[in-house]
């Protein structure tokens, strides 16, 4: 996205200013990614920001916050990551469902949101309201949704809807008039309100109910016993794995896909973590002889009740790293 500093650049800061602003990287990184749905990229569209930060400290007087003030500069680091790039998308908004013999397509890592962990954007300390909100709007379809708008018009309704921001706070941020940001955030949410922004529930470590059916999942796929896992699945579920652009409905031809094109997954072992609001699990396929296990896919799963409506498959290694994910699911065997 053309960012050309590094951590090395804050690392001279001034202790004191680099404390104040690495203060504001949590929240700063779900700002970043709502909209640029790219985890990755929102990492570094952050540091971008508080290395740009420090470099102009000398001549921010202080007529806003600092917290408005790294809005600012983050709103622009976005729109120029933004600027002639086409928008990110979920494997299912691209085209119809496919099937199970299906030519197997893998397009470039850019075409796809990214699942993000919570722990990098829930802001530390939130109460139980402001932790709701912010894990609801990193669900995968609502930052899916928020790629169908225009940059501006994304800014102003994640800062209004979801920050809850004043919109002559909008307007000062953007530079723009009041009545500019009520009629972008009026645009905004008639575009989102033709998106399908279903998903299923918020992981709750609480939740007995979803922690059994997350157990019984893991027992079915580990085991590899499909008719169990599949009986776990709804009606209508749907698996999808980018950078693969194919997705498939329906337990049948989910099953028939892991008992056919999927079968190099038995044997898999499976690591619980959280993704976008949502129960998730870290896959480890075998590999080679002696029974080793090595990072495969992160399945962000979407749940209901007592069934699983959708596998969200991302077979992109690097985000075991960026979960804090051991390379081997078991070191000591």
């Amino acid at each position: 996205m053309g960012v050309t500093t590094t951590g090395d650049d804050l690392a001279r800061a001034p202790g004191e200013l680099v404390r104040r602003l690495e203060a504001h990287r949590r929240e700063l990184t779900g700002f970043c990614y709502r909209m640029l749905g790219s985890a990755f990229e929102a990492e570094d569209a952050v540091q971008e920001t508080l290395v740009r930060a420090w470099r102009a400290y000398d001549r921010f007087e202080g007529r806003s916050s600092l917290r408005s003030w790294l809005y600012r500069i983050a709103s622009n680091v976005c729109f120029d990551a933004l600027e002639g790039r086409r928008r990110r998308a979920r494997p299912v908004d691209l085209s119809p469902a496919g099937s199970v013999d299906a030519e197997l397509v893998w397009l470039p890592g850019d075409t796809w949101v990214e699942p993000i962990p919570d722990a990098r954007v829930v802001p530390a300390g939130a109460g139980p309201e402001e932790a709701v909100l912010a894990r609801e709007s990193i669900r995968l379809a609502f930052v899916a949704a928020l790629q169908h708008l225009p940059p501006r018009q994304r800014a102003v309704l994640i800062l209004r809807d979801v920050l809850r921001w004043r919109a002559a706070e909008v307007a000062e941020l953007l530079g723009t008039t009041v009545v500019s940001v009520n009629s972008l955030l009026q645009r905004a949410r008639t575009t989102l309100a033709s998106q399908d922004l279903r998903s299923g529930e918020l992981h709750d470590p609480a939740d007995a109910r979803q922690q059994a059916l997350l157990r019984r999942y893991v027992d079915a796929f580990e085991r590899y016993d499909i008719d169990a896992l599949v009986a776990l699945l709804h009606e209508d579920a749907t698996m999808s794995m980018p950078p693969l652009g194919l997705w498939l409905r329906g337990p049948g031809d989910i099953g028939r896909w892991m008992l056919t094109r999927g079968i190099e997954c038995k044997g898999s072992r499976l690591v619980p973590t959280t993704a976008n609001g949502a129960p998730a699990v870290a896959q480890y396929r075998p590999s080679g002889p002696g029974g080793a296990h090595r990072p495969w896919n992160l399945q962000v799963l979407d749940v209901a009740g007592d069934r699983v409506v959708a596998i969200n498959g991302f077979l992109d290694t690097r985000l075991f790293g960026l979960f804090g994910l051991p390379d081997d699911p078991d070191p000591h065997g």
